[in-house]
């Protein structure tokens, strides 16, 4: 009976219920385009991580991450390597001889980190052909190829074809230098990266540090994201004197930066639900007071405080709950479209967007397993902007009421 009663009551002022219930959907729309961009960026950026810079797991010598000598390969790879072709769940790997160096040009010179690497297993691991944005990964040519970052490539003012030189430290200890022709020129969705990473031929870099067939670096790509802790586990205990790390290790900036995101998610979604709150609790508020008369007699007639309490709440929660399933519809809609085809956010900032590592274009991502916890703000919300017309009408006195 109260529930029936409540609802009547909403439909008295349509206009009025009608504004309430589409501001309920449009701040619970404005709540969930919010999450499902930063979710579609923070999935973005992670994608990124696993699939161009790091892969899913990467082991080393647990020497070479502090120290980067090139003395401090790792001790059967050939071992490892047959392992890992006979792992059902690895998409695939890469082997990779690393040395830290310099690349200078008659225009300047900069830091790098050298990756000689297999092409064949590079362009899954890392997609490097994917990031190729001049030339080609086919050198037959006698003097030395090497791919550089777009970023770089402006910085030290080389193009296409022109010779760089490479300098770093083999394992004897001697300072080496050697010319490398520049056979091509990524991009990738990380401008930083871009300009201290550069990759030659795994083969040519061996024979100029002094190593034999030595790697330094096993990159990993698994089938899917949630096996990574798993393998994780399972490595660690087969190889204990090696370093195993998953992307989160190699990559904590981009996990607290998932984190602090999400956190701020929330936050806004507290602030939207706040300011929605004011917007029902003044229309109850002004329902209430336009029924004096009628709250009046219904206490009269022996309704009790708890049950005059109930149909305010209901009145509130059945405003606040029309308005949800509006929004749902619209956001699944919407978001859904922006999944598929995405945003292009290369007007507002390219150069920004690359120095953080994320990309261009965001695919939005609907928040599905936000959607509990935002319904439930949504409930308190409700229920606290309630409290201010539950008191107003607990404090008319039936007389007094009766007689205005």
């Amino acid at each position: 009976m109260i529930v029936n009663l409540a609802w009547r009551n909403i439909w008295r002022n349509k206009l009025r219920s009608i504004v309430i219930i589409l501001s309920v959907a449009a701040g619970l729309l404005a709540v969930m385009a919010a999450l499902s961009l930063y979710e579609g960026m923070m999935k973005g950026r992670v994608r990124t991580v696993i699939d161009t810079e790091t892969g899913h797991i990467q082991i080393h010598d647990k020497r070479f991450i502090s120290d980067k000598d090139p003395d401090f390969f790792i001790t059967g790879s050939t071992k490892i390597a047959d392992q890992l072709l006979s792992e059902k769940y690895v998409k695939g790997f890469s082997q990779r001889t690393i040395a830290s160096g310099m690349v200078s040009t008659p225009s300047g010179s900069s830091g790098v980190e050298i990756i000689g690497m297999e092409l064949k297993n590079e362009k899954i691991v890392s997609g490097i052909e994917e990031k190729l944005r001049e030339g080609d990964l086919e050198w037959t040519s006698n003097i030395h190829g090497i791919i550089i970052g777009k970023k770089l490539a402006k910085k030290l003012k080389v193009k296409l074809g022109n010779k760089v030189v490479l300098t770093m430290t083999d394992t004897a200890e001697n300072i080496i230098s050697s010319a490398f022709r520049v056979k091509g020129i990524y991009q990738s969705a990380n401008a930083r990266l871009d300009e201290i990473y550069v990759y030659v031929n795994q083969q040519d870099l061996q024979g100029l540090m002094g190593l034999q067939n030595q790697v330094h670096e096993f990159s990993i790509l698994l089938n899917a994201d949630e096996m990574v802790s798993g393998f994780q586990s399972n490595y660690k205990k087969k190889y204990p004197s090696l370093a195993i790390d998953s992307w989160k290790d190699l990559s904590p900036e981009t996990e607290l930066m998932v984190v602090t995101v999400d956190v701020y998610s929330y936050v806004i979604l507290i602030i939207i639900l706040i300011a929605l709150s004011f917007g029902i609790m003044n229309t109850m508020l002004m329902a209430v007071m336009e029924r004096r008369h009628e709250i009046g007699m219904m206490m009269a007639l022996g309704m009790g405080r708890m049950r005059l309490s109930s149909m305010i709440i209901i009145e509130t929660m059945l405003l606040t709950l029309t308005g949800i399933p509006i929004a749902m519809v619209v956001g699944k809609l919407v978001i859904g479209y922006y999944e598929k085809h995405g945003i292009d956010f290369s007007g507002m900032g390219q150069d920004m967007m690359e120095s953080f590592g994320f990309k261009t274009l965001i695919y939005t991502s609907f928040p599905t397993e936000k959607l509990p916890s935002i319904l439930l703000l949504v409930f308190i919300t409700a229920l606290i902007s309630s409290i201010l017309p539950i008191w107003k009408s607990l404090k008319l006195d039936p007389v007094e009421a009766l007689q205005k």
